[in-house]
């Protein structure tokens, strides 16, 4: 066995760098994190090829002392803690003293630093750990440091860098984290030459977002802000309707470090369960602070993964902040109608068919087709009664054989609709929430008017309210409904037994899951009966499914039970609440009262959970007023 020998000190310092700089985007990270703690509220970062070759870092924070400035370069030295009591209570960024030291070990550094009220700064140049140069000299306050030729004495590190521009990009996506999540400090990323942002560093955390991010991405969020616990939670999650197809843009921050935690990942897409598109994956810049003691930062080199000492504070509380944010965006989102120019210059296709009047009308005389028109159309067509929307003529006339002719005075409103006497074909007293009126309006409940104004393609209610038009996916909306309701209790499934029992058989695991939760089974509103091995006799299905096959439904939800046999519950009753609510609910191109349409919109505008379906399609947009009248340049 070869000799135990104590390696040098040079050999020493490469595999301890190694462990904390793994490329340009380490060390620019540990540098800002640097210039941070140093209080500077300014900060301007500059790489030439991905940072491999060059590196500058300027801030205007405190600097550094001129007797201090060699220590500073020494491994384990540091002025963020004295002892190991101070590790309990750690809220800079840095800490263990092993930056510095790490960064000169493989590169060539320079730096300029000067304190402020000192007459004179000092230059410091290090090269592979070695001294090059220590001297006094003139410089503004703050400390500038640039670092050159990363990896120039470790080939063997160098040849594994990938090419410029991945090495570039690392160092930006490091950048914009610590941008965002400091944006009390104003920063500058120039990358080759060419400024790629700057953010105002006013403090607000929106106006980093939309400075490094972008536009786009900033107009998809709304505001998180939230306290359990002991801890708080701000920031902003995305809309919904604005999930992505991967978690690239999920960033969580605690205490003003970034941070990568499954327990903060599942707690976010937890809060969207039911609201966000089956395959999408919700955004969100949010900001945690904790207290130290509760989290330990100094479980990796790079301080990004992080360890709680009780995981469920940290997930409910961004589970519940998350979730109530979603809750409180009740706004729909606004149709926009961009105008396309036509060009009237270009030459008309020689090959475009051309048609005279008598080929468009089969040969015949157009007067001899309209009143044939007029009567094929006659199902379809619209009638016009006082204070009444238009309305197709079959959903007029059902509400008209229910309800009888409106008075002349009433308009059909979500506020006050006809009273219910008989039910409809979808909705009747048990389809939506009923709410006691209060004896007198107070001034903080606003009655909601809205019109009715038809039905588009026998699926998309149209309704006027205030300054906007609505449009309302009835199927989506009356699914989302019908899932609330199921969900809080107020639509326990009611079994409904069978005229014959449907014998269905299930594979072993899915057989014993079954019979495993019959209690949960019959609250969900099945009931049946073992008639043989893997084989069960289905006697009751919910009486919302009626019409659907019971050994489809049987087989499906013992399916949903052996998968989620850890923790059935919360999963499985979604997911057969999804069910009956997608296969109970109305269906496009059903015929659909003027009264059901209405009853629908009046839910939709009370209820702010009825926002997406429980696949996460948004059941709503508007199209405001102010938008229409550009449309017919009424207004520029």
């Amino acid at each position: 066995m070869p000799r135990v020998q104590v390696l040098s000190k040079e050999t020493a310092e490469l595999i301890a760098a190694g462990e904390v700089i793994e490329r340009p985007a380490s060390i620019v990270k540990e540098l800002l994190e640097n210039s941070i703690d140093s209080g500077a509220d300014s900060i301007t970062v500059e790489i030439k090829r991905g940072g491999i070759s060059f590196i500058r870092i300027t801030d205007n924070g405190c600097g550094i002392e001129y007797g201090d400035v060699p220590t500073a370069f020494l491994r384990h030295a540091t002025s963020k803690i004295h002892d190991k009591g101070d590790l309990d209570s750690i809220l800079t960024l840095g800490f263990r003293g092993e930056a510095l030291a790490s960064i000169c070990a493989v590169s060539k550094v320079d730096v300029i630093t000067k304190v402020k009220g000192d007459d004179y700064g000092t230059h410091y140049i290090i090269e592979g750990g070695e001294q090059k140069e220590y001297e006094r000299a003139g410089c503004p306050e703050g400390t500038t440091i640039i670092i050159r030729d990363i990896f120039y004495n470790v080939p063997a590190r160098l040849k594994f860098l990938k090419k410029d521009v991945s090495e570039g990009n690392a160092v930006a996506s490091v950048v914009d984290k610590i941008a965002v999540s400091h944006p009390e400090v104003a920063f500058k990323f120039i990358r080759d030459n060419k400024q790629e942002f700057i953010t105002p560093g006013d403090g607000e955390l929106y106006s980093s977002i939309y400075a490094v991010m972008g536009k786009q991405f900033a107009a998809s969020l709304i505001p998180v802000d939230y306290q359990l616990n002991g801890v708080k939670i701000d920031g902003f999650t995305v809309k919904p309707l604005f999930g992505r197809p991967n978690r690239s843009m999920q960033h969580f921050f605690i205490n003003g470090r970034y941070v990568k935690s499954p327990v903060c990942t599942y707690s976010l897409e937890h809060a969207y369960t039911n609201s966000i598109m089956e395959g999408k994956f919700p955004s969100c810049v949010l900001r945690m602070t904790v207290s130290p003691s509760i989290v330990d930062v100094n479980v990796h080199p790079a301080k990004i993964e992080v360890r709680f000492t009780d995981e469920r504070v940290i997930a409910d509380s961004i589970y519940f902040a998350v979730k109530n944010a979603v809750m409180l965006d009740d706004k729909p989102a606004e149709i926009t109608v961009k105008q396309q120019k036509q060009d009237y210059t270009r030459p008309v296709p020689e090959d475009l068919p051309k048609y005279s009047q008598t080929e468009l009308t089969g040969g015949k005389d157009v007067r001899e087709i309209r009143p044939a028109y007029r009567e094929e159309m006659s199902e379809q067509s619209v009638v016009r009664t006082p204070h009444m929307p238009i309305i197709p003529t079959t959903a007029y006339n059902n509400v008209m054989e229910e309800h009888g002719e409106p008075e002349p005075e009433t308009e059909l409103s979500g506020f006050a609709p006809p009273p219910e006497s008989g039910g409809f074909k979808y909705i009747n007293e048990s389809s939506f929430e009923k709410k006691t009126a209060p004896a007198a309006e107070t001034p903080d409940e606003k009655p909601i008017y809205f019109r009715i104004i038809g039905e588009a393609f026998k699926n998309y209610i149209i309704a006027e309210i205030d300054e906007d038009i609505i449009f309302v996916d009835k199927h989506a909306a009356h699914e989302r409904i019908l899932f609330e309701k199921l969900r809080s209790g107020r639509g326990k499934p009611q079994c409904q037994m069978l005229l014959a029992p449907c014998e269905t058989l299930l594979d072993f695991e899915e057989f014993n899951a079954l019979i495993n939760n019959k209690e949960l089974v019959k609250d969900l509103g099945f009931d049946f009966e073992i008639s043989g091995n893997s084989k069960v006799e289905v006697t009751g299905i919910p009486s919302i499914l009626d019409g659907c096959d019971p050994a489809d439904l049987i087989i499906e939800l013992a399916k949903n039970i052996s998968e989620n046999k850890n923790n059935p519950m919360p999963e499985i009753l979604d997911d057969m609440y999804h069910t009956f609510a997608c296969k109970a609910a109305i269906k496009a191109n059903d015929i659909t009262s003027l009264t059901e349409l209405s009853e629908i919109v009046k839910t939709i505008l009370t209820d702010e959970r009825i926002r997406y379906c429980p696949h996460g399609r948004p059941v709503m947009f508007k199209l405001s007023k102010r938008e229409l009248e550009k449309q017919f340049k009424r207004v520029l």
